[in-house]
């Protein structure tokens, strides 16, 4: 059963008392409107049945490391010069009003594109990673889990595009090993890298008064984990998407499009 929710209800929650702890988590939906398809949505782009579950894996990067970067790299394509919605926009203007009211604000986006960091956001988690980043496959390497990563940017793709194969997948410019997109895979685990931030996400869904999801499925573990904590410690749960439906109706639902009710939510806090 699903339980609706109108705008005016979620809007007297963000507003809340003094001490409103905001965790918002997002996924493919906002990013939509900017032109970048879902993995699981209604959207013809989505790319769910592309064998996503085959090919967005660590089993499938090992048995064929150049056939995962090439799935990745056009994937990754799609994002090239994409610029950021009202959404993206509207929840950067909701964490700057959190922070004049010293109110806690966090971001935590299910998405690898960068349009959250190019609208502005400050307080964000990327728990599945980033598509302009791509990391050591060697562990105790530097650019290893859990300590760093590499710019997509400074890597040259040109022999792998011109011949592909294991041989010219990028490689580790410290320690020579092959390099992997850094993100997070179907068959791994949010411990795999502390960029993931998994245990300061499920530390701010405990303490948070308002947890807001938009734009997601429900389908990942991230946003099962965020919404038992804050259910469990108390906290008003809300979705927003287009679509109205809920995965429990302790989570209710404003059936709406986030580039269109965001900015309208953010105009209607009190200064």
């Amino acid at each position: 059963m699903t339980t609706t929710a109108t705008f005016e209800e979620l809007l007297t929650v963000a507003k809340g008392p003094e001490g409103t702890k905001t965790l918002i988590v997002t996924g493919a939906g906002v990013s939509l409107a900017s032109g970048i398809p879902t993995f699981r949505g209604p959207d013809p782009g989505a790319v769910w049945a592309n064998d996503v579950t085959e090919k967005g894996t660590r089993a499938y990067y090992k048995r064929v490391p150049h056939e995962s970067w090439l799935w990745y790299l056009k994937r990754f394509e799609l994002a090239r010069g994409v610029k950021p919605n009202d959404a993206h926009r509207a929840l950067v203007a909701w964490e700057q009003w959190q922070a004049r009211h010293q109110r806690d604000f966090l971001l935590v986006t299910q998405n690898v594109d960068t349009l959250h960091e190019q609208a502005g956001s400050r307080g964000l988690v990327k728990v599945h990673g980033s598509l302009d980043e791509a990391r050591c496959t060697r562990l105790r390497c530097k650019h290893g889990p859990p300590w760093g990563t590499i710019p997509i940017a400074q890597l040259d793709f040109g022999p792998l595009h011109a011949d592909p194969s294991p041989e010219t997948v990028p490689r580790c410019p410290e320690c020579k090993s092959k390099l992997r997109p850094h993100v997070l895979w179907f068959d791994e685990l949010y411990s795999e890298h502390e960029s993931y931030q998994f245990d300061h996400v499920l530390l701010s869904a405990k303490r948070a008064t308002l947890v807001v999801f938009i734009g997601t499925s429900f389908s990942v573990g991230v946003t099962e984990a965020v919404s038992q904590r804050g259910l469990k410690n108390g906290a008003q749960v809300f979705s927003i998407d287009p679509s109205g439906i809920s995965p429990s109706p302790r989570i209710r639902v404003v059936a709406a499009q986030a580039e269109l009710v965001l900015p309208r939510l953010v105009a209607a806090l009190p200064d």
